[in-house]
């Protein structure tokens, strides 16, 4: 066996994929590694209560930094490039991602998730932030005037350096994407302990902040839900 294929899957990664991501014109700015993205399955057995290992993405790419697009799984030279596709589609449909890749640093496995295509291709081809990004558009029938919208503003820090966790950005964005497609009444159920209350601000602030409407009536049913709210 080479040296070669004695590679760890860091060392493929870092020989091998980011080179390949960042010469198809991915910036460090819209790439996350080591994405994790769950705290783990809470565990009781008996008396003792733990946690599962926290899911993690080996990359997570995003358009400008904020939208994202697409996982990618890195696997060691000793597998096929598609050992971790499964593993980065069913990832991607946590995430609600429409894009799944794996890689073993020979080349890259696509699964395309809106048209259910499955593709293989060289590391020097992996497709650009824009390419995705207009195919994710085509399939959504999207308009320059409302893909702008959906990628601006960002999220509101209500607490200093607080996003939304990965099903609250996925609530968010579903309802910005359905609005701004002329949708005028949805209803967006969420269960309890899931961040409802922020989850709702943060829409509201996009809605605002998009000029996609000019006033916003918010209703709870207890004062404490609005007040404990952090405006802008």
């Amino acid at each position: 066996m080479s040296n070669r294929e004695n590679l760890s899957e860091e060392d493929i990664k870092l020989r091998y994929i980011t080179p390949a991501l960042e010469k198809a014109g991915w910036t460090k700015e819209h790439i996350r590694m080591e994405y994790f993205f769950t705290e783990g399955q809470v565990l009781v057995k008996g008396k003792i209560v733990e946690r599962a290992k926290r899911k993690k993405a080996d990359y997570l790419l995003r358009k400008d930094g904020k939208f994202p697009l697409a996982v990618v799984e890195a696997k060691k030279l000793e597998y096929t490039a598609d050992s971790g596709l499964q593993q980065a589609m069913d990832y991607a449909k946590i995430l609600h991602l429409p894009f799944a890749y794996s890689s073993n640093g020979k080349k890259f496995i696509e699964h395309d998730f809106l048209t259910g295509i499955e593709r293989e291709f060289h590391m020097d081809e992996f497709p650009t932030e824009e390419e995705l990004w207009e195919r994710y558009c085509a399939s959504k029938k999207f308009l320059p005037t409302q893909e702008k919208i959906i990628l601006t503003p960002d999220y509101y820090d209500t607490v200093k350096e607080k996003t939304p966790r990965y099903y609250q950005r996925i609530a968010i964005d579903s309802v910005i994407q359905v609005v701004v497609q002329g949708q005028k009444r949805l209803l967006l159920v969420m269960a309890t302990g899931t961040g409802k209350t922020f989850t709702a601000f943060q829409i509201v602030w996009k809605l605002l902040k998009s000029h996609i409407v000019s006033r916003v009536l918010y209703l709870a049913d207890r004062n404490i839900l609005i007040d404990h709210l952090e405006r802008p």
